[in-house]
Protein backbone atom coordinates (compact mmCIF):
# COMPACT_ATOMS: atom_id res chain seq x y z
CA UNK A 1 0.00 0.00 0.00
CA UNK A 2 1.47 3.46 -0.68
CA UNK A 3 2.13 5.74 2.67
CA UNK A 4 2.97 9.56 2.53
CA UNK A 5 4.69 11.83 4.56
CA UNK A 6 4.31 15.32 5.25
CA UNK A 7 7.39 17.99 4.55
CA UNK A 8 7.02 21.12 6.86
CA UNK A 9 6.33 24.17 4.51
CA UNK A 10 8.60 27.22 4.71
CA UNK A 11 6.64 30.39 6.77
CA UNK A 12 5.68 32.31 3.00
CA UNK A 13 4.41 29.35 1.36
CA UNK A 14 0.42 28.84 1.22
CA UNK A 15 -0.68 25.67 3.03
CA UNK A 16 -2.74 23.46 1.29
CA UNK A 17 -5.48 23.20 3.79
CA UNK A 18 -7.38 19.15 3.20
CA UNK A 19 -10.51 18.54 4.35
CA UNK A 20 -11.06 15.60 6.81
CA UNK A 21 -12.59 12.20 6.23
CA UNK A 22 -16.42 12.49 7.36
CA UNK A 23 -16.62 9.18 9.23
CA UNK A 24 -19.40 7.76 10.62
CA UNK A 25 -19.67 4.53 13.16
CA UNK A 26 -22.28 1.80 13.29
CA UNK A 27 -21.90 -0.70 16.19
CA UNK A 28 -24.27 -2.50 18.62
CA UNK A 29 -22.47 -1.55 21.78
CA UNK A 30 -22.63 1.72 22.90
CA UNK A 31 -19.24 1.37 24.87
CA UNK A 32 -17.60 0.53 21.39
CA UNK A 33 -19.15 3.88 19.72
CA UNK A 34 -18.10 5.65 22.77
CA UNK A 35 -14.72 4.37 22.87
CA UNK A 36 -14.33 5.36 19.07
CA UNK A 37 -15.90 8.78 19.10
CA UNK A 38 -13.27 9.09 22.09
CA UNK A 39 -10.32 7.99 20.25
CA UNK A 40 -10.91 8.88 16.80
CA UNK A 41 -11.96 12.35 17.54
CA UNK A 42 -8.20 12.93 18.91
CA UNK A 43 -7.44 12.83 14.52
CA UNK A 44 -7.31 16.20 13.10
CA UNK A 45 -8.12 14.05 9.93
CA UNK A 46 -11.32 12.57 10.68
CA UNK A 47 -14.73 14.49 11.58
CA UNK A 48 -16.90 12.21 13.00
CA UNK A 49 -20.61 12.78 11.72
CA UNK A 50 -22.59 10.49 13.45
CA UNK A 51 -22.96 7.10 14.99
CA UNK A 52 -26.21 4.24 15.44
CA UNK A 53 -26.13 0.85 17.42
CA UNK A 54 -28.58 -0.66 14.62
CA UNK A 55 -29.07 -1.26 11.25
CA UNK A 56 -31.87 0.24 10.06
CA UNK A 57 -30.69 3.49 12.13
CA UNK A 58 -27.74 3.05 10.41
CA UNK A 59 -29.03 3.10 6.99
CA UNK A 60 -30.93 6.13 7.58
CA UNK A 61 -28.19 7.94 9.05
CA UNK A 62 -25.89 7.02 6.80
CA UNK A 63 -28.01 8.16 3.43
CA UNK A 64 -28.71 11.12 4.95
CA UNK A 65 -25.01 12.24 6.20
CA UNK A 66 -23.30 10.83 3.16
CA UNK A 67 -20.45 10.41 4.97
CA UNK A 68 -17.32 9.63 3.33
CA UNK A 69 -16.28 5.92 5.21
CA UNK A 70 -18.15 3.86 7.45
CA UNK A 71 -16.83 1.74 10.01
CA UNK A 72 -19.38 -1.21 10.30
CA UNK A 73 -20.45 -3.46 12.49
CA UNK A 74 -21.48 -6.87 11.13
CA UNK A 75 -23.23 -7.69 14.32
CA UNK A 76 -26.11 -5.27 14.39
CA UNK A 77 -29.55 -5.58 15.95
CA UNK A 78 -32.80 -5.07 13.39
CA UNK A 79 -30.92 -5.57 10.98
CA UNK A 80 -27.38 -7.23 10.19
CA UNK A 81 -24.32 -5.08 9.25
CA UNK A 82 -23.94 -7.17 5.60
CA UNK A 83 -27.67 -6.07 4.56
CA UNK A 84 -26.73 -2.31 5.64
CA UNK A 85 -23.76 -3.03 3.65
CA UNK A 86 -26.17 -3.85 0.64
CA UNK A 87 -28.02 -0.80 1.58
CA UNK A 88 -25.46 1.12 1.11
CA UNK A 89 -24.09 0.10 -2.35
CA UNK A 90 -27.40 1.22 -3.44
CA UNK A 91 -28.66 4.15 -1.98
CA UNK A 92 -25.10 5.60 -0.53
CA UNK A 93 -22.94 4.20 -3.45
CA UNK A 94 -20.15 7.42 -2.93
CA UNK A 95 -19.61 6.02 0.99
CA UNK A 96 -16.76 3.76 1.39
CA UNK A 97 -16.93 1.11 4.16
CA UNK A 98 -14.83 -0.86 6.38
CA UNK A 99 -15.94 -3.57 8.09
CA UNK A 100 -15.09 -3.48 11.83
CA UNK A 101 -15.21 -6.69 13.21
CA UNK A 102 -14.72 -9.39 16.09
CA UNK A 103 -12.18 -12.40 14.91
CA UNK A 104 -15.55 -15.07 15.39
CA UNK A 105 -17.05 -13.10 12.30
CA UNK A 106 -14.46 -14.49 9.43
CA UNK A 107 -17.39 -16.61 7.92
CA UNK A 108 -18.41 -12.85 6.36
CA UNK A 109 -15.49 -11.73 5.49
CA UNK A 110 -15.79 -12.83 2.16
CA UNK A 111 -19.38 -12.45 1.76
CA UNK A 112 -18.32 -8.52 2.60
CA UNK A 113 -15.52 -8.21 -0.20
CA UNK A 114 -18.07 -9.53 -2.47
CA UNK A 115 -21.02 -6.97 -1.66
CA UNK A 116 -18.10 -3.88 -2.19
CA UNK A 117 -16.73 -3.87 0.99
CA UNK A 118 -13.42 -1.51 0.93
CA UNK A 119 -11.72 -2.92 3.63
CA UNK A 120 -11.67 -5.37 7.13
CA UNK A 121 -10.47 -4.22 10.72
CA UNK A 122 -10.39 -6.67 13.17
CA UNK A 123 -11.60 -4.50 16.75
CA UNK A 124 -8.71 -5.58 18.65
CA UNK A 125 -6.72 -2.86 16.11
CA UNK A 126 -4.85 -0.18 17.56
CA UNK A 127 -5.99 3.33 17.14
CA UNK A 128 -3.59 4.41 14.98
CA UNK A 129 -4.10 1.42 12.53
CA UNK A 130 -7.64 2.04 12.22
CA UNK A 131 -6.69 5.81 11.36
CA UNK A 132 -4.70 4.59 8.63
CA UNK A 133 -7.38 2.25 7.47
CA UNK A 134 -9.87 4.85 7.19
CA UNK A 135 -7.01 7.02 5.35
CA UNK A 136 -6.43 4.25 2.85
CA UNK A 137 -9.76 3.49 1.86
CA UNK A 138 -10.58 7.12 1.57
CA UNK A 139 -7.95 7.38 -0.69
CA UNK A 140 -9.43 4.75 -2.83
CA UNK A 141 -7.51 1.63 -1.72
CA UNK A 142 -8.42 -2.29 -0.40
CA UNK A 143 -7.42 -2.41 3.29
CA UNK A 144 -6.87 -5.71 4.66
CA UNK A 145 -3.78 -7.20 6.67
CA UNK A 146 -2.12 -10.11 6.89
CA UNK A 147 -4.23 -11.37 8.98
CA UNK A 148 -7.67 -10.80 7.35
CA UNK A 149 -6.38 -11.22 3.74
CA UNK A 150 -5.19 -15.18 5.21
CA UNK A 151 -8.77 -15.60 6.07
CA UNK A 152 -10.65 -14.79 3.45
CA UNK A 153 -8.39 -16.35 1.26
CA UNK A 154 -8.79 -19.65 3.15
CA UNK A 155 -12.37 -19.30 2.67
CA UNK A 156 -12.25 -17.68 -0.63
CA UNK A 157 -9.66 -20.21 -2.41
CA UNK A 158 -12.22 -23.19 -3.48
CA UNK A 159 -12.19 -24.03 -7.08
CA UNK A 160 -16.06 -23.72 -7.46
CA UNK A 161 -15.40 -19.73 -6.20
CA UNK A 162 -12.14 -19.24 -8.03
CA UNK A 163 -13.45 -17.52 -11.16
CA UNK A 164 -12.44 -19.50 -14.75
CA UNK A 165 -9.64 -18.76 -16.96
CA UNK A 166 -10.89 -15.58 -19.23
CA UNK A 167 -12.28 -16.68 -22.77
CA UNK A 168 -11.54 -13.78 -24.50
CA UNK A 169 -9.04 -15.87 -26.65
CA UNK A 170 -5.92 -15.50 -24.67
CA UNK A 171 -4.16 -18.48 -23.44
CA UNK A 172 -5.65 -20.53 -20.24
CA UNK A 173 -4.07 -19.04 -16.92
CA UNK A 174 -2.05 -22.00 -16.67
CA UNK A 175 0.17 -21.55 -19.21
CA UNK A 176 0.67 -18.44 -18.48
CA UNK A 177 4.24 -18.07 -18.38
CA UNK A 178 5.44 -16.22 -15.22
CA UNK A 179 9.62 -15.38 -14.81
CA UNK A 180 10.83 -16.38 -11.44
CA UNK A 181 10.77 -12.52 -9.91
CA UNK A 182 6.79 -12.43 -10.75
CA UNK A 183 6.20 -15.99 -8.76
CA UNK A 184 8.26 -14.77 -5.53
CA UNK A 185 5.94 -11.88 -5.91
CA UNK A 186 2.78 -13.56 -6.24
CA UNK A 187 4.09 -15.59 -3.41
CA UNK A 188 4.39 -13.08 -1.14
CA UNK A 189 0.82 -11.30 -1.95
CA UNK A 190 -0.50 -14.30 -1.26
CA UNK A 191 1.28 -14.27 2.33
CA UNK A 192 -1.27 -10.60 2.93
CA UNK A 193 3.06 -8.36 2.22
CA UNK A 194 2.34 -4.91 0.97
CA UNK A 195 3.90 -3.06 -1.86
CA UNK A 196 6.82 -1.59 0.40
CA UNK A 197 7.52 -4.65 2.63
CA UNK A 198 7.58 -6.37 -0.68
CA UNK A 199 10.20 -4.42 -2.03
CA UNK A 200 12.50 -4.51 1.38
CA UNK A 201 12.19 -8.16 1.15
CA UNK A 202 13.01 -8.66 -2.64
CA UNK A 203 15.99 -5.30 -2.61
CA UNK A 204 14.10 -3.64 -5.10
CA UNK A 205 12.36 -0.15 -5.16
CA UNK A 206 8.41 -0.27 -4.38
CA UNK A 207 8.06 1.22 -8.07
CA UNK A 208 9.46 -2.27 -9.53
CA UNK A 209 7.17 -3.89 -7.63
CA UNK A 210 4.41 -2.08 -8.89
CA UNK A 211 5.81 -2.53 -12.50
CA UNK A 212 5.94 -6.33 -11.84
CA UNK A 213 2.42 -6.66 -10.62
CA UNK A 214 1.23 -4.88 -13.34
CA UNK A 215 2.60 -7.58 -15.70
CA UNK A 216 1.27 -10.07 -13.56
CA UNK A 217 -2.00 -8.52 -13.25
CA UNK A 218 -1.95 -8.24 -17.66
CA UNK A 219 -0.87 -12.18 -17.85
CA UNK A 220 -3.32 -13.23 -15.52
CA UNK A 221 -5.96 -11.27 -16.05
CA UNK A 222 -6.89 -10.65 -12.91
CA UNK A 223 -8.17 -7.49 -11.21
CA UNK A 224 -6.60 -6.65 -7.99
CA UNK A 225 -4.12 -8.18 -5.32
CA UNK A 226 -7.34 -10.48 -3.36
CA UNK A 227 -8.05 -12.21 -6.93
CA UNK A 228 -4.34 -12.28 -7.20
CA UNK A 229 -3.85 -14.18 -3.79
CA UNK A 230 -6.85 -16.39 -4.75
CA UNK A 231 -5.28 -17.92 -8.41
CA UNK A 232 -2.42 -18.29 -6.33
CA UNK A 233 -4.24 -20.42 -3.57
CA UNK A 234 -5.68 -22.34 -6.52
CA UNK A 235 -2.86 -23.04 -8.16
CA UNK A 236 -0.53 -23.69 -5.48
CA UNK A 237 1.93 -20.90 -6.16
CA UNK A 238 1.54 -19.86 -2.28
CA UNK A 239 4.17 -22.02 -1.31
CA UNK A 240 6.67 -21.90 -4.04
CA UNK A 241 8.62 -19.79 -6.11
Amino acid sequence: MLSYESTPSAPSEVHMVTAPIRLFIADAHPIVLEGLRNLLSQYPTLDILGEASDGMDAIEKIVELDPDVVLLDPKLPRIDGLTVLRSIQTRAPRTKVILFAGSENKEEFVEAMKLGCSGILLKDASTSLIEKSIQKVHAGEIWLDSNTTAAVIRQFASPSEFPAAHSNGKPGRERIQLSQREREIIVLIAQGYKNKEIAEKMFITEQTVKNHLHNVFDKLGVSDRLELALYAIHNNLHVKA
